[in-house]
Order: structure tokens, then sequence, then C-alpha cells
């Protein structure tokens, strides 16, 4: 790595953290945009999901190609190019997808607005691979998780301001007339300025002098990996196989199975199926590694294959709750809620993991026990009250939100139970994650709205808790693990769809509680695995006489 640590890049830091605020921003939004492509083109709650499929499926094909590649030539070859290079590219790719939503949007064609939002992805996975790295190498290593708390707070905003500001462009303030039909000139100026922010950015990084950071190492060749990633891959293809006629999948029939179906295979047992595949070979992959460790690389140890179900799970839950919002808010035990009045649930509910993650970066800095017990009281409240103002300005009534406080109350207890350790941290923010979903599903109305939202405020320091766990122990092998790990933000592709489908068919399986309400079992499935997972990790780990104890956690990703 090549750097210049007496330089002062703190220009290149505040811009370099703009691609941070752009997968915020893009990510929180689509829980406004997937209800009106729903209400649009007439889809299925399965259907509308496929957003979250296409988006963060995008993710993971860019980090799979990039995995093979790298083994293919036995160099890293986005450290080879240089993680500047590799933004300005992934910044160039994404406004190219952003660019493509114009006529696609015009065009009323789902499936090319689902291909537009999987070139943003593509180029996201490019941006986030090298943007994290990047600015650790802007200064002092030693100060290198303080810019990454800092980097990922940006990345909360965009959270927080995502859905607003999309909510606006699509059905105007709150005082406007919600039911009217949405222009879509006001949706292509929105991309129209997305793509032009991305080329913007990506020209200040081409002519900014900055540090020239890249590496020449040589990539460990682990063969057996190849084979469980490959069928991975497969398993998320399946996903389009669920429903291969309707208007989302029109012109991917070349790869959707359709011949299954016509056999009477009924579509949603493929989501089912793409979901058993992918845990049934991580689980397999702990076996098998065991008996030979040998060419399994950062797969060898079960802590690394135990975080990226994990980090499967959190990413697709967290992703899920929100996604599916739009359609439950919708119904008349929610509020009968149109498409222009969901965006502050949604916005609250990102909001939510920025007041958590504001909190969990209190303890990268170095200050007295009493000053941080102040703070974990503090913080929260005031990023509550940061949520209130930004929906306020829009002109939303934010008086009826004021009883969240409630919920943020209870984030600052656990915050004290967890004592930053990330298997406490886990533990009590997963059993709380499925005390907020229980709620959510035995009641309805404003409790059961803000108990679903709820799930924001558990899942917003599970990443680095989680992270922290996974890679614990791995030694040399620490950054293939961490590439893995990423790589299992697939989560947020295959999740979704599954309470979609779930949504879809479980109409009247319970008396009084309709099928998207009740598909809200699936993040209480999710939650529940991510407090065993802090069990059986922080087991394996002492197995192997790991002290967890000197195990810490700070802010979120």
């Amino acid at each position: 790595m090549e750097q210049n640590n007496s330089k002062n890049y703190g220009s290149a830091l505040y811009t370099l953290i703009t691609v941070f605020f752009f997968w915020g921003f893009l990510a929180a939004s689509n829980g406004v945009f997937i209800p009106f492509c729903k209400a649009h083109f007439s889809l299925t709650q399965f259907e509308s999901q496929l957003i979250d499929f296409t988006f963060y499926g995008g993710y993971f094909i860019g980090s799979l190609v990039l995995y093979f590649a790298s083994q293919a030539s036995r160099v890293d070859i986005l450290n080879k190019l240089g993680y500047k290079n590799g933004i300005i590219l992934g910044l160039l790719i994404s406004a190219t997808g952003a660019l493509g939503m114009i006529p696609a949007v015009n065009s009323g064609s789902f499936a090319l607005i689902l291909t537009s939002f999987f070139f943003i992805a593509i180029g996201f996975s490019l941006q986030q691979t090298a943007a994290n790295p990047f600015v650790i190498a802007l200064g002092s290593p030693e100060t290198g998780s303080n810019r990454l708390s800092f980097a990922g707070s940006v990345n909360n905003i965009g959270g927080l301001l995502g859905p607003v500001v999309v909510g606006v462009v699509l059905f105007g303030t709150a005082n406007a007339n919600k039911n009217v039909e949405v222009n879509i000139s006001s949706i292509n100026n929105l991309y129209y300025i997305l793509a032009g922010l991305f080329i913007a950015v990506a020209i200040f990084f081409w002519v900014s002098k900055l540090p020239k950071v890249t590496s020449d190492e040589k990539i460990e060749q682990s063969k057996k990996v190849n084979f469980p990633l490959f069928i991975i891959f497969i398993a998320f293809l399946m996903i389009l196989a669920a429903d291969p006629i309707s208007k989302a999948t029109a012109g991917y029939s070349f790869i959707t199975g359709i011949s299954f179906l016509q056999h009477g295979i009924p579509s949603q047992y493929f989501v089912y199926a793409s979901l058993a595949i992918i845990l049934g070979t991580l689980i397999s992959t702990i076996f098998a590694a065991k008996k030979n460790r040998e060419g399994w690389g950062a797969m060898q140890y079960p802590q690394l294959i135990l975080g990226m179900i994990a980090i499967f799970t959190y990413v697709g839950t967290e992703v899920t709750i929100q996604s599916n919002m739009g359609a439950l808010l919708k119904t008349p035990d929610f509020g009968s809620f149109s498409e222009g009045d969901i965006a502050p649930y949604i916005s609250l509910y990102w909001g939510s993991l920025m007041i958590g993650r504001f909190a969990g970066s209190i303890g990268a800095f170095n200050l007295s026990k009493a000053v941080k017990n102040i703070l974990y009281i503090i913080i929260p409240f005031v990023a509550f009250g940061v949520v209130l103002l930004v929906n306020a300005a829009t002109g939303v009534n934010v008086s009826n939100l004021y009883v969240y406080a409630v919920c943020v109350a209870i984030l600052v207890v656990a915050f004290f139970i967890g004592k930053q350790k990330p298997v406490r941290t886990l533990t009590t923010l997963g059993l709380l994650g499925i005390a907020f979903m229980l709620v959510g599903l035995a009641t309805t109305g404003r409790v059961a709205t803000f108990s679903f939202i709820s799930g924001g405020l558990c899942c917003s320091i599970m990443w680095p808790s989680i992270f922290s766990l996974a890679i614990t122990g791995l030694g040399k092998y620490t950054s293939q693990g961490s590439a893995f790990l990423i790589m299992m933000i697939l989560g947020g592709s295959i999740i979704p769809p599954l309470q979609g489908k779930v949504a879809d068919g479980s109409n009247n399986l319970i008396p009084g509680m309709s099928g998207i309400h009740f598909s809200y079992i699936v993040p209480v499935l999710g939650f529940a695995y991510l407090a065993y997972f802090a069990w059986k990790v922080s087991k394996e780990l002492r197995s192997q006489g790991i002290d967890l104890d000197h195990v810490e956690v700070s802010g979120g990703h």
C-alpha cells in the first residue's frame, strides 16, 4: 500500500463518504418505490419484492465475479486496479443504471426497471468493496475505525432522507393530494439527478490527487470453496423461476424453467428451495471442512460459516421488514394508508437504524465510562429528534410518532445490557427483535406498526457484532473471510421475496390476520437465528481457546 500520511486528505474523505450516502439513500427509498411499483404495474407482493432481489442480488453477483476473477489470476484484481479507479468505475456503472431507469420507466416495463436496479447495484458492489479500505487509507490506521464510523453515519443519513425525498418526488408534500397519478417526468428527474451526482463524484475522484492504494498480494487458492459458491449462485437464480410468466419477469423466460411449473410444481416451492439450498450448502460446508481443512481457506472455520448465515439472515431481516411494510400499511387493520402516506414510516424505520448506530459509535471514542453512559441515554433521543425534524420539514404531522420514544427507551436499556460486547449485544437485540415481531403479529394498528418498525432498532448494530465474531481467529484468512461475509448481503435478495410469497399464499391461514400481516413471521425466524448464532458462535470460539471478553464492537456498517 502506498500512501502519504503526512498529507491531510480531509476533502477527499468528505467526497468519498458521499458514496456511503448513495448506498443508504437508494436502499431505503426502495421501501417507498416498491408499493408504488406494485400499484402501478399491478404486481403481486412477491413480484414487487423482485426489486430487492435484483438490487441486493447485484451486490452478490458483483462480489462473486470479483472473487472468481481474483482466484483465477491469483491476484486481488480490485487492489491491483486501485481503490480509486475501482470507485470511479463503480460510480460510472451506477450512473449507467440510473440513466437506464428513465427509458425503463417510460416504457412501462417492470423487467427493464429491475435491470436498471441491477446495474446500479453492481456499481454499488464495486464501490463498497473499494471504499471501506480506502477510507482507512485516508489517514493513520489507528483512527481508521473512527473514519468508518463517520462514513457509516452518513450512510444512515442517506437511509433517513431516501424515503422522504422519493416520497416527495413521487407524491408531493404531506399537504398534496396523494391519490393523483404519479407524474412520470418527476421520476425521470430523480434519476437524472442521481446519474449526474454519480458522474460528478466520479470526475472529482479522477482529477483529485489521492493516495495510491494498491496491492500485489498473491491470493491463496481455495479450490474447494468454488463449488459451494456456484451452488449458491444457482439457488439465487431459482427465485426467477418462481413466477416466470408474470409481468415482472417477462423477457427472462430463458432462465426461469417454465417447464417445471407446467408440470404442476407450485411456484412458491422455488423460493423455499432456493433458501433451503443456500442454507444447506453452507451448513454442509461446516461438516466437510471439519473432515479435511485443506483447500477450504477461510471456510475451514465454523465461526465464519455461521457468520455467513448470520449476515445473510441479518441483511434479509433488515430489508424485508421495511420492503413489505408498504403493503402492510395499506390494509384496513393498519390504517388503509395510500402510497403517498407511507414514506414517514419507512423513514422512521431507517431512522431507527441511525438511532442505534449513532449510539453504537460512542464506544469508538476515548471517553470516560460516566460520559459514555450519559451519551448512551442522550444520543438515541437526539437522533430520534432528527428523524422527526426531517419528516416535519416535508409537512408531515409527526405528533403521532412521538409514542415511538418508548421503543427508543427500550433500546437504551438493551445497550446497557449488551455492554458493547458482541455476544451479549447480539443475544439481547436478537431476543428483543423476536419480542417486537411477536407483539406486532399479536396486535394491529399503531402498536403493531411501531413494533415492526422497532425491528430497525434491533438491527442497528447487529452487523459489526456478527462481523467481529465471524472473523475472530481467522488469522491470515481474515481478508478472504471478510469478502465471503460481504457476499452474504445476498440475504437482502432472497428473504424479501420469500416473505412476499408467504404474504401472497397465507390469506385466511389465521382468522382475522391478513396474508401480509402473517408474513411477518419471517423476521421472527430471522431474529431467532441471530440469537442462536450469538450462543453457538461463542461456544465455538471458546472451544478454540478465544477469550470473548476482549472482543468488542463499535459503530455499524
